[in-house]
Order: C-alpha cells, then sequence, then structure tokens
C-alpha cells in the first residue's frame, strides 16, 4: 500500500516523529545535568585547580575530611600540584602513582640533594616535602627519605590553566609510550621514529595542507569536467600506481648502492622501509589493475551521474563546505564530552584508600552517569552527521524536484536547515538512536574482545568476530537506509519508519540499477580518494627523500598519508551522498510520472539518457532486461 501512495514532493510540510525529539530534549537534559552535577560538587575546581593527596583543593581554604591527616588545609598560596615522583606510573589504572602536595612554586632548574630541596624552600618559600615535615628537618629527620621528593628532582613547569607541575623533559614517560605502541620492542625506534617526526614536522603540515588542497580541485573538477573525469581519474590512478611503484623501486636500489659507503642505523631502517613500501605498492597496483580489468564495460555507465551531481555542485556550491560544518559542530560537542568526562574523573564524595591517602568515588545510582555519558557521545555524535544527511538530502530534493532551476530558493542549503529545525529532527534523533542501539553492543563486544585477547579458546574468538563482524555488517546496512528514509522525509515530510518502508520498497524495485551505481560509482569516488593519497604520498617521497640521511620515513609518511585519506574521504563522501539522493529522486520519478500532460518528468534530461544506456548494457548481458523495462517508461 505504501508503495501506491501518491508522492507529492515539496508540497506538504509537517512536523514528524514529535515523541522522539522530547525524548531527545530529555536526554540532552540529562546530559546537561550531568555536568552540572560535577561542577555542583566541585569536580571543575578539582580538575582544574588540582588536589593533592589528602584531599585539599590547591589555591583555596579545605574543609576537614574525617579520618584523613594533613585534610582541611588552607592552600590559598600554594596554587600549584606537584607529584613527589612523577614519573611512578600505573599503566593498568592509567594514573601517577605518587603523593602529591599543594605547592606555591614548580622547581624552575633540577635538585639533586635534600640539601638543594631544602635550600628551594627556603628561597622560594615552596615546601617540596610532606606538610608535617618543616624545610629545616629535610636534611635531619629521617622520614624525609619517604615524605620527600625522589631526586634528583626534575625540572617542571606549570601546566597552562591545570595548576599541575610537569617535568620538563618528558623522557620520564617513555615507558607509558613504549606501553602504548606495543609494536616497538626496541626503545631507540621509538625514539628514532618521534625524532623523524619532530624534524619533518614542517614538511608534513605543508603535505597535510596539500592534500586538503587537492580535495578542493578535485570537488573543482567534478563540477566542470564530470563527462571526462571518470576516464582522466582512470588514467592518472594507472599513471599514480605505476609511477609510485617505480620511484619506490628506483629510490630502494639507489639508496642500496649508497648504503655500503654508509653504514649508519637510521640509512638501514629507511633502506627496510622502502623496501616495505616498493613491494606493498607493487601488490597494491596489480589488484587495482585486475578490479579495474573486470570493471572495464561498466565505467561509462556513471558518466551521466556523475555530470547531473556536478550540475548539482554548480547550483549549490555551499555543499562543498558541509564536511567543514560538520566537523566543526563535532569538535565541539567533543571539547564538551571530554571536558565533563574530566570533571567526572574528579567528582564524588572523599573516601580514605588502603594507602591512607583520599580518592574521590561517586556511590549509588551516581556510579551509572558515566555509561549515561558514554551513551551521549555515540547518540548525539550519530544525531549530528544524521543532521547532515538530512540537510544534503533536502538541498539535492530541493533541486531535482525544481522544474525551473531560476526559480530555486537564493540558499537552498539554508532552506534545507530551516525545514529540518522546523519539521524533521524527530525523524533524525530516531533515525540516529537506531544506529546507537547497534553501534554499542558492537562495541562491547570488541572491548571483551580487547581485554580476552589471548585468554579465550578458538572457539569463542571466532564467535566473538562473528558477532563484531554481523553487528558491522548491521550498522552499514542500517546507515544507508536511513540515509533513503531521510531523502523519503524530506520529499514527502512523512515520518521516520514510513519514509524508510517507502524508500526500502523504491530501492528493492529497483535492485540492479543500485547494485549497479553504488558500484562503479563508489569505486570511481575511491579511485580519487586512491589519486589524492598516492599524489601527497609521492610528494612526501620526493620531499622527505632530502632528509634520508638523518630522518626516519616510516611514521612522517603514515601520518601524511592517513590525513590524505581522512581528508579525501570527507570531501567526497558529500558527493557520494548528493548521487545517492539524485538517484533515489530518480527512481521515484520514474515510477510515479510518465511524461504525459500533468505527470511531466522531473529528471534532468543526461540522466534518462543514463539510464537506457543501462538499460541497453544490461539486455546486451542478458541480465534482467524485462525488469528494466517495466521500470522505464519512454519520455
Amino acid at each position: 500500500k505504501s508503495s501506491k501512495r501518491e508522492w507529492k514532493p515539496l508540497e506538504d510540510h509537517s512536523c514528524t516523529d514529535v515523541p522522539w525529539l522530547l525524548l531527545f530534549i530529555l536526554f540532552c537534559i540529562g546530559m546537561g545535568f550531568i555536568c552540572g552535577f560535577s561542577i555542583a560538587t566541585g569536580a571543575a575546581a578539582r580538575l582544574l585547580s588540582g588536589y593533592d593527596s589528602y584531599g585539599n583543593i590547591c589555591g583555596q581554604k579545605n574543609v576537614k575530611v574525617e579520618g584523613i591527616a594533613n585534610s582541611g588545609l588552607d592552600l590559598t598560596h600554594k596554587k600549584y600540584v606537584f607529584f613527589l615522583d612523577p614519573c611512578n606510573i600505573d599503566l593498568v589504572h592509567q594514573k601517577i602513582k605518587s603523593l602529591a602536595l599543594c605547592v606555591s612554586a614548580c622547581p624552575r632548574k633540577e635538585l639533586k640533594t635534600l640539601a638543594d630541596i631544602q635550600k628551594f624552600a627556603e628561597t622560594n618559600g615552596s615546601t617540596l616535602c610532606s606538610y608535617e615535615l618543616q624545610p629545616s628537618e629535610y636534611t635531619t629527620d629521617p622520614r624525609a627519605a619517604k615524605l620527600c621528593p625522589k631526586y634528583p628532582v626534575p625540572e617542571s613547569a606549570p601546566i597552562p590553566f591545570f595548576h599541575r607541575c610537569a617535568p620538563v623533559n618528558i623522557s620520564c614517560y617513555a615507558k607509558f609510550a613504549e606501553a602504548l605502541i606495543t609494536f616497538v620492542s626496541d626503545s631507540s625506534v621509538l625514539h628514532r621514529l618521534i625524532s623523524g617526526v619532530m624534524t619533518s614536522k614542517e614538511i608534513i603540515m605543508g603535505l597535510c595542507l596539500l592534500s586538503l588542497v587537492l580535495s578542493m580541485i578535485l570537488m573543482v573538477i567534478i563540477r566542470y569536467i564530470s563527462r571526462v573525469l571518470v576516464w582522466i581519474l582512470t588514467i592518472l590512478v594507472i599513471l599514480g600506481s605505476l609511477g609510485g611503484t617505480g620511484v619506490l623501486w628506483w629510490l630502494y636500489a639507489k639508496q642500496r648502492i649508497s648504503a655500503s659507503a654508509v653504514e649508519t642505523q637510521i640509512a638501514k631502517d629507511n633502506l627496510q622501509a622502502l623496501l616495505i613500501y616498493a613491494i606493498s605498492a607493487t601488490v597494491f597496483t596489480v589488484i587495482l589493475f585486475l578490479i579495474m580489468l573486470i570493471m572495464r564495460k561498466r565505467v561509462a555507465l556513471t558518466i551521466a551521474l556523475f555530470h547531473v551531481a556536478g550540475k548539482v555542485f554548480i547550483h549549490l556550491p555551499l555543499l562543498v563546505f558541509q564536511p567543514f560544518w560538520t566537523f566543526f559542530v563535532l569538535i565541539l560537542f567533543w571539547t564538551y564530552w571530554i571536558t565533563v568526562l574530566l570533571f567526572l574523573g574528579t567528582t564524588g564524595t572523599p573516601v580514605p584508600n588502603e594507602e591512607g591517602f583520599v580518592e574521590f568515588r561517586m556511590v549509588g545510582p551516581l556510579k551509572y552517569m558515566w555509561w549515561y555519558h558514554v551513551v551521549g557521545l555515540i547518540w548525539i555524535s550519530e544525531f549530528i552527521l544524521a543532521c547532515q544527511q538530512m540537510t544534503v538530502a533536502g538541498a539535492v530534493v530541493t533541486y531535482y524536484f525544481t522544474r525551473e532551476k531560476r526559480n530555486l530558493p537564493f540558499t537552498p542549503i539554508l532552506a534545507s536547515v530551516n525545514r529540518l529545525v522546523c519539521y524533521h529532527l524527530g525523524t533524525v534523533a530516531k533515525g540516529s538512536f537506531i544506529i546507537t542501539l547497534v553501534k554499542i553492543p558492537r562495541m562491547i563486544l570488541m572491548y571483551i574482545h580487547t581485554q580476552l585477547k589471548g585468554k579465550e579458546n578458538a572457539c569463542a574468538r571466532c564467535m566473538l568476530k562473528a558477532c563484531i563482524c554481523c553487528l558491522w555488517c548491521l550498522e552499514k546496512c542500517l546507515t544507508y537506509l536511513n540515509q533513503n528514509a531521510y531523502t523519503a522525509t524530506a520529499i514527502n515530510s512523512t515520518n521516520f519508519c514510513t519514509s524508510a518502508k517507502d524508500a526500502f520498497i523504491i530501492l528493492v524495485e529497483n535492485a540492479l540499477r543500485v547494485a549497479a551505481i553504488n558500484t562503479v560509482g563508489d569505486f570511481m569516488l575511491f579511485l580519487g580518494k586512491v589519486l589524492i593519497v598516492c599524489s601527497t604520498g609521492l610528494a612526501g617521497i620526493m620531499l622527505l627523500n632530502y632528509q634520508r640521511d638523518y630522518t626516519i620515513w616510516v611514521l612522517p609518511l603514515i601520518i601524511v598519508c592517513l590525513f590524505a585519506f581522512l581528508v579525501a574521504h570527507c570531501f567526497l563522501s558529500i558527493y557520494e551522498m548528493v548521487v545517492d539522493v539524485l538517484f533515489l529522486c530518480f527512481a521515484i520519478d520514474t515510477k510515479y510520472n510518465d511524461g504525459s500532460s500533468g505527470r511531466e518528468f522531473y529528471m534532468d534530461k543526461v540522466l534518462m539518457e543514463f539510464v537506457e544506456n543501462s538499460r541497453k548494457s544490461m539486455k546486451e548481458a542478458g541480465r534482467g532486461g524485462g525488469a528494466e523495462g517495466r521500470e522505464l517508461k519512454p519520455m
């Protein structure tokens, strides 16, 4: 019945899924309550000003904690937290296992003996030993061995805004860094990698900027030369893959010849890295050629669709900047979320631990606020991404179903945002909640798999991986269906379930077209990402080649390539989204219009030619010719 319902694009606007909007607002109020609770209980002051091991907040008067000595002190003039042994890090609980004190100044130079610590206290008025020791007792009292800092005391400086004394030389945190980077077994390798990044930081920043510029240029090229873009991308990727592989093998051969003259560890590491890069590039090039050989007959089918999508970007240039706006909003929310998370880490009531010091713990139902906060991270992040999808869908729907393009709104993007805020926030909240329901179990299973790594048997490991894989596939399918449901909502202003059902029926009826367009179109966009990554990586290889004698390439090149792929994905995902929205609009157009008087087509002529060519190609291949003939009515 739903598939026979008459679609009336942009003719009716009504509020959709209002109960879900109210539920989302209540959930956000709960998130605000967590933030307010953590600030009201003093967590903000403890986070920003810091506190010692006795529960005293530095820089203010404190209240006595029952059963804890040295609590309730007036530390108005002692504004900095100082750790007696800052390099004693507990990797399991992720905290510093050291007595913390409030001091009036951080030691700005290394103190090698107790006499130096005593002199520092007498000169600067900053006592670095526990409160019960007077500076005059530092060198005479036997308790000083436990109550004074481990010497030599490293030079330290206060962390801006957080009033913690941190060692200037971070070498004492090498153990922590090496524990995080488990693939590095030799600490000297880690040090050389880090030094390579620091030495090449200007080149890394320049190459990251280059990837951003290349992505913008590719979007401009898609707008204006979409007819030849597919073939240009194909040829450039072929040449880029061959050229990149050839350059890597040439550099490897050149450095292998010169390696006998320079027997340094850095030269050996670079030679080994070049060999790995060259072999990987060769395997990647062979696989890419095989895929392009298989899909060569379908490449031409995407040209017309890319051309229509290019017209959309010509009329809606603000679509190019959608990734910036979404990323900016996500960064603002993630900053807020991390800040509240840090507040929660210091909130609660003071209780003595087994060592006689103070810890702040939440008791009762309040300790479950962590889970609520984590769910809020996933749901609100998905909500922001869904708002972007709805905004893009609304703008493209406005373009497609406006017969006279000169009658388009002045800014279709802002018009789409206005419709989203006024009518469809509930639909976005419901769709993002469904993704959250699938994502949370998958993340829990991934956490269990990580914790049980090496402990579970082969059957349990296989079952866990299978469940994680199934949930991942379900999440991807639901994300694709949600995006089409948002498009249906933008067209006909129906609620989420009705829109999802209508979109699903349309997609099933056009299964062959969906498969062809998604396969070839996504592959072409993937080639665009590969082109940007290869261009940025090749530029990085040529620039880093001038520093090969004193810089390791591995980490700088990996950082640059990952950033280039991320940037290219953000930009080209918008293009992919536009293509998907255009296709659903076109499928609805061909289903409910036949070109007769009163039922004229909305579609672009080029898009109609694309479908005609697609139908002929499928008939020639003997696949689904009858279905295509039933789908497409003559103009």
